[in-house]
């Protein structure tokens, strides 16, 4: 059974927002009290938190969809709505997010750190808040906009300082349970370690943690082996330690080459690892030929400037030196690593000529507006009622969307699409005129969808124009 994972595919979707209530108040000796629809509560986020007790990806493995809950509907007597619950869902300390494209959205390094996966929807106002001036009774509300989709991964790479790698058997894990009080599963098989390992060290004043990577082998960085899985969790470390087994009973290798496989494997998944320092460590010196072995190789290990350490986890000699060397490595590393600063609140102000959305003409004549607000004021907009397609009108008209449509070379009866390709409302634009009050009908209507339109007029004209010329063609008889 699967008891730990570090790479899911996760499907989260953020809360709904609540639609806006239209109502009038009504009393008695008083039927038309003014405008008391509540605003709709704001949909719940999906937010990802580091928190410390959590290990794996193995919950979000069994149960990859999670949604948060949508806003409650405003409610007349100027009650609003109640907002959606945050959906806060825990991840492993250096949890890493990314798209479905492979590009990084977020790095979680730090217990509590946070980041919102899905923004949930605003909730619809009510026709209270709506009311104004001008239009003192609203006869509709505004709708909620839904909340984001995202389908993102969640990759863990271990954080620790100290991560331990070689061949599978080497002696990692009998290595990490008598330097840590980790306590992994050993075997006298390879691949017996089918997951990273983390333990906490002390050597002196030092405390660092030390990480054992399940077995890799030649073409690991393709994805042979179990490799190819792991190799991220030696991303972080701040020392890599090669360990070397000096009794393997495979006459074919020795801890001279299995070094250089390892070495190139590194190399090939992350280039960025080789200015990480190493330590060798010379395993099993309590069998006889392992001692002689190590005693032959240490030179030319030595040579390339690798410091070598001789140890047994079995008879726990040499691990003493090696703790405290480790030590002082991570010690460096953290002296060395630039302090952190408080982060910098950017102010970024809008651009005097920037009006916030976009008017392009595409090949087939259709022109698009793009623009966070037009196609927000879109999805809240109630198509059934005339009056809210009215005040649509009204706030695309003072946002300037009219004004660009018209230096865009847009003529009435043209197609005019809002929002993108896949989910865009198309319409004919029709220039429109202000609103006041006395452009106003009955609640929910308005008079200047009641007057003669070109677009519409033309369609009709060439609708009687072809049933005109079908009628004198069924008519005609042949001599």
């Amino acid at each position: 059974m699967t008891t730990f994972v570090d790479r899911v595919e996760l499907h989260v979707a953020a809360g709904n927002g609540g639609h806006g209530c239209a109502s009038v108040h009504r009393e008695k000796f008083k039927p038309l009290g003014g405008p008391d629809g509540g605003n709709g509560g704001r949909g719940g986020d999906v937010i990802l938190t580091v928190d410390q007790s959590v290990t794996t990806l193995l919950d979000y493995h069994h149960s990859p969809h999670r949604k948060a809950t949508n806003g409650k509907p405003g409610e007349g007597g100027n009650r609003s709505g109640k907002d959606g619950t945050d959906l806060v869902l825990p991840v492993p300390d250096g949890t890493v997010v990314l798209d479905k494209a492979g590009n990084v959205l977020a790095d979680l390094v730090g217990h509590g750190t946070s980041y919102v996966a899905a923004q949930g929807g605003r909730g619809g106002l009510g026709n209270a808040a709506l009311a104004s001036a001008r239009r003192k009774a609203p006869g509709f509300a505004l709708l909620g906009v839904p909340g984001d989709l995202q389908d993102i991964v969640l990759e863990l790479k271990t954080v620790a300082d100290v991560a331990l790698v070689g061949y599978p058997s080497a002696g990692k894990s009998s290595l990490i349970s008598v330097l840590s009080a980790a306590k992994p599963k050993i075997a006298d098989y390879p691949f017996t370690t089918l997951v990273p390992n983390l333990g906490v060290v002390t050597a002196g004043s030092t405390v660092y943690t030390i990480a054992d990577v399940p077995g890799l082998i030649p073409g690991a960085s393709q994805g042979k082996g179990l490799g190819l899985e792991f190799l991220r969790h030696v991303e972080r470390c701040s020392v890599l330690v090669h360990v070397l087994d000096t009794a393997t009973l495979e006459s074919e290798r020795d801890p001279v080459s299995d070094l250089d496989v390892i070495e190139e494997e590194l190399r090939q998944y992350k280039t960025s690892l080789a200015d990480r320092p190493r330590i060798v460590v010379l395993n099993k010196i309590d069998v006889p030929d392992g001692k002689d072995l190590a005693e032959m190789v240490r030179p030319e290990l030595e040579a390339r400037g690798y410091r070598v350490f001789e140890v047994s986890a079995v008879a726990h000699a040499g691990l003493r030196e090696l703790s405290f060397a480790l030590a002082e490595l991570v010690a460096g590393a953290r002296a060395a690593k630039p302090k952190e600063e408080a982060t910098r609140i950017v102010i970024r102000p809008k651009a005097v000529d920037d009006a916030g959305f976009t008017v392009t003409q595409e090949e087939d004549g259709l022109f698009r507006v793009r623009g966070e607000k037009p196609e927000r004021w879109v999805r809240q907009t109630d198509f059934t009622n005339d009056e809210a397609v009215g005040y649509l009108a009204d706030r695309l008209n003072r946002l300037g969307v009219e004004d660009r449509l018209l230096k865009a070379g847009a003529r009435s009866g043209d197609g005019v699409a809002i929002g993108p390709e896949e989910n865009a409302v198309v319409f004919d634009w029709e220039p429109s005129m202000s609103a006041g009050a006395e452009m106003l009908g009955r609640r929910g209507e308005d008079h200047r969808f009641e007057a003669p339109r070109p677009a519409a007029q033309r369609r009709r004209d060439k609708d009687a124009e072809r049933d005109e010329s079908q009628r004198e063609y069924d008519d005609f008889e042949p001599f």
